[in-house]
């Protein structure tokens, strides 16, 4: 059998600032900030990127010759493109976590009347990546790519309740942002609600980044134990009453074993 070529030349260890081609950290830079809104003047882009309106235009004429933007001509925004997509999608196909998810989200959605949704980890924020919406006219929506912070998200919380502490104390400022007279924001106070996490085996977000919504959370695993993913069902709290937690609770935990178990992964002894 004839040996795979290398990921990187041999004995190439270099991890310093030199190691990095400057125009493509710009170039992607742009590319996040672009993922980050619904649709982004030139002007904003170069704002938020502190980046000249020159430099960026370049940067998303050679993103959109690959289709990885996309300029509308008639609102003057630019917007992500089918390609960057396609390239996500490879992402999430590398376990078929998003493809063997959507029946049970499914199933959730049915059962509950509820929304379901499916979020990854990035750092210290969740990244939703598929949903399942209720048709009740009164729903929680989050379009794949959109980002929340992990301390106010009922998946974050979930997922970040079953990684090493070490981990999510670097991950979390002592003083984590407040969005709602619920939000956790002393670490401290954060660690003790993991703890609790890892107790009962799924999250609530107790209307901690939007007043009015709750969210019952549980982790998915991969093949190694280690919380990868997490699925949730979210509502508005005069459905998803606090005297149900317990009720949606065994539910998502169910659903997050069985999308643990389709994907390969295995649970770990304290979940």
């Amino acid at each position: 059998m004839t040996n795979r070529t290398r990921g990187r030349p041999k004995a190439f260890h270099d991890k310093s600032q030199g190691a990095i081609i400057q125009s493509l950290d710009r170039a992607l830079d742009v590319l996040k900030i672009v993922a980050s809104g619904s649709g982004m003047s030139l002007t904003e882009i170069a704002r938020a990127g502190d980046q000249s309106q020159a430099t960026c235009y370049r940067i998303l004429t050679t993103l959109s010759k690959h289709r990885i933007v996309e300029f509308d001509e008639t609102s003057q925004l630019w917007h992500i493109g089918l390609e960057a997509f396609r390239i996500g999608m490879s992402f999430l196909g590398r376990t078929r976590l998003a493809e063997r998810s959507r029946p049970v989200m499914q199933r959730i959605m049915n059962e509950t009347g509820e929304t379901a949704n499916l979020a990854i980890l990035d750092r210290s924020e969740v990244i939703f990546v598929s949903q399942i919406e209720t048709h009740e006219p009164i729903r929680a929506f989050f379009r794949p790519g959109t980002r929340g912070p992990g301390h106010a998200s009922g998946i974050g919380k979930a997922i970040l309740a079953f990684l090493p502490e070490e981990q999510v104390r670097k991950l979390m400022a002592e003083d984590l942002p407040r969005f709602t007279d619920t939000t956790i924001t002393a670490r401290e106070d954060f660690m003790a609600e993991l703890a609790e996490i890892r107790s009962r085996g799924f999250a609530v977000d107790n209307e901690e980044r939007t007043e009015g919504m709750r969210c019952i959370a549980a982790p998915v695993f991969n093949a190694y134990g280690e919380a990868v993913a997490g699925v949730s069902l979210s509502g508005p709290s005069v459905r998803v009453r606090p005297g149900r937690d317990l009720e949606f609770g065994a539910l998502i935990r169910r659903a997050a074993d069985e999308i643990t178990r389709s994907t390969g992964g295995i649970l770990p002894v304290t979940a």
